[in-house]
């Protein structure tokens, strides 16, 4: 039982150690990318990342070497790192619980708005130091650039992604006719400029914050995965840490063969007690 639990933990770990390579690896990707606008989420990847790494490290040199005190550490932070990763994904499900496209009558694509997401959402997308990162970022991603040839059949017939349907059109209700500007406040702020176009409208932002709600229920169900892993291993964690101890501390073979006070039963007094009067009366 000792080695079978020891060399679960080390497998499990080495495993969970693999997996954090490529969890570091796109978050570095993720951070030197100029064409990634979701900025936001690649610090708690690259942190979950690395103590994954660590924790999964300290677990298999504990379990593989019998090193009690790397047994105990792993054990400990991998308690904060499972409470950790539950509030992450339940916090993510709980912001993008809100959200989604409205149909628009007679075309294909989606338009958004920004009041129907998360205001904790809405409020990141509302800093301008953040929001003027995303907008160089869709406009070095040339997004614009794609639909910009096509044709008013296209506009009917054509999807688009949700930053699309945002920052490079005006919203479907806008109406410009004889200088009469109508339809809302995004209809004020488009801009027939290539710099310009509906980067500074809620639907631009309400565009991006749908695919960040999309990005982050991905994140969220990988999250559920990896955490349903983590209690498993610390699961098998735990067994690792007893036997560890327990081979460290061996008892000795001569301690089966001390004897050991046996207490008499209930009805050994009772019988004892039954005699002795018994013998006073005759």
């Amino acid at each position: 039982m000792y080695r079978f639990s020891n060399t679960v933990i080390g497998v499990l770990n080495l495993l969970t150690l693999l997996a954090s390579i490529p969890i570091i690896g796109t978050a570095l990707y993720k951070a030197r990318s100029s064409t990634t606008c979701e900025n936001f989420l690649q610090t708690p990847l690259l942190v979950i990342g690395f103590i994954i790494l660590l924790v999964s490290l300290a677990g298999f040199i504990g379990a593989c070497f019998n090193v009690a005190w790397a047994l105990w550490v792993y054990l400990v932070v991998m308690i904060f790192l499972i409470a950790a990763l539950m509030g992450l994904t339940l916090f993510g499900l709980v912001v993008t619980s809100q959200g989604g496209g409205r149909e628009v009558p007679g075309r294909v694509y989606k338009e958004y708005r920004l009041g129907d997401y998360h205001p904790w959402l809405r409020e990141r997308v509302r800093d301008p130091e953040y929001w003027n990162s995303i907008r160089s970022c869709i406009l070095s991603s040339k997004t614009c650039l794609k639909i910009e040839s096509w044709t008013t059949l296209d506009y009917f017939q054509r999807d688009m992604t949700s930053v699309q349907s945002g920052c490079c059109k005006p919203p479907t209700v806008c109406t410009y006719e004889a200088g009469v500007i109508d339809g809302g406040e995004d209809c004020y702020r488009w801009n027939n400029g290539v710099g310009m176009l509906c980067y500074e409208c809620d639907a631009c932002k309400a565009g991006v914050l749908e695919e960040i709600r999309l990005d982050w229920k991905k994140l969220s169900v990988v999250n559920i995965l990896v955490l349903v892993l983590l209690l498993a291993v610390y699961a098998a964690g735990c067994c690792a840490f007893h036997n560890t101890r327990h081979a460290a501390h061996p008892y000795h073979p001569s301690d089966d063969n001390r004897m050991t006070k046996v207490r008499p039963r209930w009805d050994y007094y009772w019988w004892r007690w039954w005699h002795e009067k018994k013998e006073q009366l005759y």
